[in-house]
């Protein structure tokens, strides 16, 4: 059988700064940039923020951050917790619109053993699920096939936020 090649060249800039050993936070500066659209911030709290995830999972795979540098959940503000919780309620929400998916992955990876990408910033994970959607990709090439692209979930996500008020 012939070797197959399948071709992603946007993650070259997550591979490249893992390699180099980028230390800057994106979960810092991306809020501060003041440009929501392109840094895929869906939504603004008062303590946190609703990001979706560069590199995801699944279409609609989201992030709830607070604005404060955490890496330890135990010492976030009561104000923090709450609104994250609320914020991805509200998410939960309008994915369930757009998407209609069959349920949801919502997790928090404490530190780099435990998976976290960045494991200086405490962040909590919402990934859509659907029947069938782990095929046999990720298991014979360690490969995943993203249905969506990340411009379309933004824009369907913040329409849909928008538009009901979340």
């Amino acid at each position: 059988m012939k070797k197959q090649k399948l071709f992603a060249p946007w993650r070259v800039a997550y591979v490249k700064k893992v390699r180099e050993g980028d230390n800057e936070c994106i979960f810092c500066e991306k809020p501060e940039e003041d440009n929501d659209e392109e840094n895929l911030i869906l939504k603004r709290g008062d303590h946190n923020f609703i990001i979706l995830n560069k590199y995801p999972y699944n279409p609609g795979h989201a992030m709830v951050v607070p604005y404060r540098h955490e890496s330890n959940y135990s010492k976030l503000e009561k104000e923090e917790v709450l609104e994250k919780h609320e914020l991805l309620s509200k998410f939960l929400e309008a994915a369930k619109e757009v998407f209609d998916p069959d349920g949801f992955n919502i997790g928090i990876n404490l530190g780099r053993t435990a998976g976290a990408g960045i494991d200086d910033h405490v962040h909590t994970h919402i990934v859509p699920r659907w029947e069938g959607d782990n095929n046999f990709m990720p298991v014979i090439s360690n490969t995943r096939v993203i249905s969506q692209s990340i411009e379309s979930s933004y824009n369907e996500l913040k329409k849909e936020i928008e538009d009901k008020k979340l």
